[in-house]
């Protein structure tokens, strides 16, 4: 499609991938456009909290992906191909509408709640799915990249339109289905197209829109200490020192995060950088689940776990996924020369600690709030003393050998 000067300037085109842009700084827009995502991220997580079963975690698992899904095509999107014209705003509008609704449908009557929430879902699947075919319109050579793209994600939306007519038993299995085949076109583009030899890697902006989305993932989980605090409304001592103690945990959460994983550029490659974007998924979705379970801690510690899981057991569980998670993200990071022996260590630090805070949810431990929260206090911040000191002992070794 040629545009002539002035309606380039208004209009605003995609530009080719193959224009970089050094030091590009995340815009407005894109920070905007990330608070809707975590609007429908604390809607589901408060819905698994009222409907804490298999089937509900299920539920939220997929909504959280898919969630992430439409976030992340977006935000790669507007880091690929986003310019200071109208087109880049209203579809950064677009998106936002869509999933402002799926909050909305999310609250619909249970007789049409399945059917309303799959209808906006199709709505999302077909609007990312127009977001990569129309840069083809603009850019010939993007027709052949963008093709596994277009078709793998139409072939999603075949499988949601059948998801009208099945039986529930059938639909997650469905619902899941759509899930891999929206997550799999980089890695067929990079089979089909060597996509590697184009040198597609995560750009510095990118690997920062990433951190700040992680940050305000955490946000909520400061919010669910907050929340289930305060549903207490006997404020006493031992209230302050737990709600002090969950705070703490979170901080140094965000300490070890941002230390090993934020900070650090990915790997070059094409499907380096995929797979460090899909590993985002289950640290940002063990934090979503801590968000809701400092709340279960704060009202129903004690108390005969359900039928399914206990807080505490929610609790641990989260906590190990999150160590687990940001240990695999490791693997697809670089590192500068004196930081690739830490690394070693530090992912053996990170599994030590991930089969410690296995066996404390395990054991059956019968202790109070707060001997239970100090614990698991201890545990994160022995990781990041032996972190420095590791640090530390490398970092001497490294100057001795500099001097000599």
């Amino acid at each position: 499609m040629k545009l002539n000067v002035k309606t380039k300037a208004w209009w605003g085109p995609p530009k080719s991938f193959s224009t970089e842009i050094e030091d590009r700084k995340v815009s407005w827009l894109e920070l905007f456009y990330d608070l809707v995502y975590v609007i429908a991220i604390a809607k589901i997580t408060h819905h698994l909290a009222g409907h804490l079963s298999l089937s509900g975690l299920l539920d939220f698992i997929y909504f959280f992906v898919m969630i992430f899904w439409g976030w992340l095509n977006g935000s790669l999107y507007h880091d690929i191909h986003a310019s200071t014209g109208l087109r880049t705003r209203l579809m950064t509008l677009w998106q936002m509408l869509i999933v402002a609704a799926l909050v909305i449908t999310s609250e619909s009557a249970p007789e049409h709640l399945l059917f309303n929430i799959t209808i906006v879902l199709m709505l999302m699947q077909l609007f990312i799915t127009y977001l990569w075919w129309s840069v083809g319109i603009y850019d010939k050579y993007h027709r052949k990249l963008n093709r596994p793209y277009t078709i793998l994600y139409l072939l999603s939306f075949g499988l949601m339109v059948t998801t009208l007519f099945l039986e529930p038993p059938y639909l997650r299995i469905v619902f899941f289905c759509t899930l891999i085949l929206n997550y799999i076109p980089p890695f067929i583009s990079q089979k089909l197209l060597k996509r590697e030899s184009l040198e597609l890697n995560l750009s510095s902006s990118m690997s920062e829109r990433l951190g700040l989305f992680t940050i305000i993932i955490f946000g909520e989980v400061i919010a669910g200490v907050i929340s289930g605090a305060s549903e207490l409304h006997e404020i006493n001592l031992r209230l302050w020192l737990n709600f002090c103690l969950s705070v703490f945990i979170v901080f140094a959460l965000w300490w070890l995060f941002f230390t090993l994983v934020s900070d650090r550029q990915c790997k070059p490659g094409f499907i380096n950088s995929s797979l460090l974007e899909i590993l985002y998924l289950p640290t940002l979705i063990a934090l979503g689940l801590l968000g809701m379970a400092f709340g279960e801690l704060f009202e129903n510690y004690g108390q005969i776990a359900s039928d399914f899981l206990s807080a505490k057991e929610i609790f641990g569980y989260s906590l190990c996924l999150f160590l687990l998670g940001m240990n695999l993200m490791m693997y697809f990071l670089a590192y500068p020369p004196p930081y690739t022996r830490l690394k070693k260590k530090a992912q053996g630090i990170l599994y030590g600690a991930l089969m410690l805070a296995l066996g404390i949810t395990l054991l059956p431990l019968h202790v109070s709030l707060f001997i239970y929260l100090l614990i698991h206090l201890v545990v994160i911040l022995s990781i990041i003393l032996l972190l420095n000191y590791n640090w530390y002992i490398i970092n001497s070794s490294t100057i001795v050998k500099a001097e000599r």
